[in-house]
């Protein structure tokens, strides 16, 4: 990592330099996601808490959309290193679930699965402009995430550590 590349919307859209590890750093950006929903308070998950869940998200969209824009000009175009964008997807993957730790094992799993592999229209999303284009198709990829588990969940519970 150069000094010219570190810029703030380079650090903060690289999740604080997480980004830069030299090998799977949306893997890596998508654990650090994973580990910050655990330790979130209880009370996120419950009742109400899920409006203040869900503006939390749409903010964090919102920020990561214009930081990827700005961390794209120095980084290169969808550069690995953005992946404050994972993050959003993760948020995405796990939206209205239960928060157990199987669930979020799910979550993480399936969510770079589909990240990876971008069914249709996950990688056409890749093309809209700037940030965009690299926050919109983790979006995509962490609802058919959320839908996939949804429907396990439905199937069997107990999977996921719920009776």
């Amino acid at each position: 990592m150069s000094a010219r590349k570190l810029t703030p919307a380079s650090f903060f859209a690289s999740l604080f330099g997480v980004g830069f590890i030299p090998f799977a750093p949306g893997s890596f950006g998508t654990l650090l996601a994973a580990a910050v929903y655990l330790v979130l308070p209880g009370f996120l998950f419950e009742g109400w808490g899920w409006a203040w869940y869900s503006a939390a998200l749409l903010a964090l969209c919102g920020v990561s959309v214009w930081l990827s824009g700005k961390a794209e000009k120095t980084l290169g175009h969808d550069a690995p290193a953005i992946v404050i964008d994972e993050a959003c997807g993760f948020f995405v993957t796990v939206l209205l679930l239960p928060r157990t730790l199987p669930v979020a094992i799910y979550a993480f799993v399936l969510f770079r699965a589909f990240d990876i592999a971008k069914p249709f229209p996950v990688n056409h999303s890749q093309r809209l402009p700037g940030g965009w284009g690299i926050t919109v198709d983790d979006l995509l990829a962490g609802l058919y995430a959320n839908i996939l588990i949804r429907i396990l969940l439905h199937i069997t519970p107990r999977f996921f550590g719920l009776a």
